[in-house]
């Protein structure tokens, strides 16, 4: 159980929830976000605030940064340098394309900080129940000093070696993520038009050899079509799409099975379903699918 400080920048669904299980394990955790509801929601749940970036790295020895994109991690890793403290230790836990993730190590390094490539394998609502995994990669020392912080707010938490692993593997891992999601809802969808109950659907699937972790978090939603609150937003889901397209390219590797989940998440937020949990997608394939059933209640 943590005793110290912990500096958390960026309070969304990943950030806001991580912190709140770090206060709920004793650590001081002081936390900032250019969003007013963020920063009010997790001042409720006993994050202290700080001003401005810059008084929370001269608040906390250990930060996380847990971001929407480039640009804010960009824009965070200058207030970064910019502050008068000490080193610190910069764990950045966003999804970034990996060329991203090096230039804020750069300006970490310029500025006499310790960061670490520390992306997280797991929904929000796995956030919210510590069931993330750490991908960390950098410096083995400075893992080891944010190792506490890690067990306190997930299940597992590796090392994987120099700088930028984390998101080499986190890519793997979401790719998986893309094509499973879109797999759960062929199937759910599949099962529903041959008249077979999807709540039943969920529960023999779950417990068979065709189940995954990815379709036990989301079939449930498919079953009761019922999208929000979101685990990950759909339009946001793209970003992450467009850096695995990208990482793949740039390896000259074949991804035939995520090629072809895209235009499934393309088509959803083109339906107006951007803003709910990637899970939806069970409605483009319901509808190209001729499959109608009764509002939910």
């Amino acid at each position: 159980m943590g005793q110290g400080s912990v500096g958390i920048v960026g309070l969304g669904i990943m950030g806001g929830a991580i912190a709140r299980n770090l206060v709920e394990r004793g650590w001081r955790v002081v936390g900032f976000d250019v969003s007013p509801e963020r920063r009010d929601e997790a001042q409720a749940h006993g994050v202290a605030l700080a001003a401005d970036v810059a008084e929370l790295v001269r608040q906390a020895p250990l930060i996380l940064t847990s971001l929407p994109g480039p640009e804010a991690a960009a824009a965070t890793a200058k207030a970064i340098a910019a502050a008068e403290a000490g080193p610190r230790v910069v764990a950045e836990a966003s999804t970034l394309a990996l060329e991203d993730k090096l230039a804020f190590e750069t300006v970490m390094a310029a500025a006499g900080h310790a960061a670490l490539d520390c992306p997280l394998s797991g929904t929000g609502a796995q956030a919210r129940s510590r069931d993330l995994v750490v991908y960390a990669s950098g410096a083995r020392d400075a893992i080891a000093r944010a190792m506490p912080v890690f067990a306190d707010f997930a299940r597992e938490a590796h090392d994987l070696g120099r700088f930028g692993n984390g998101t080499r593997m986190k890519l793997v891992a979401n790719l998986l993520v893309a094509i499973h999601n879109v797999a759960s809802a062929e199937a759910m969808v599949l099962g529903m038009k041959a008249g077979l109950d999807p709540d039943q659907i969920v529960k023999l699937v779950s417990g068979g050899a065709g189940t995954s972790r990815i379709f036990e978090l989301r079939a449930p939603m498919m079953a009761a079509d019922r999208y929000e609150p979101a685990t990950m937003k759909t339009a946001i889901w793209q970003k992450d799409m467009d850096v695995i397209r990208r990482f793949a390219a740039e390896l000259g590797v074949e991804t035939p099975l995520f090629s072809a989940s895209g235009p499934i998440y393309e088509a959803a937020v083109a339906a107006g379903l951007g803003a709910v949990d990637t899970a939806c997608v069970c409605r483009v394939i319901e509808s190209r699918s001729g499959l109608r059933r009764r509002e939910p209640a």
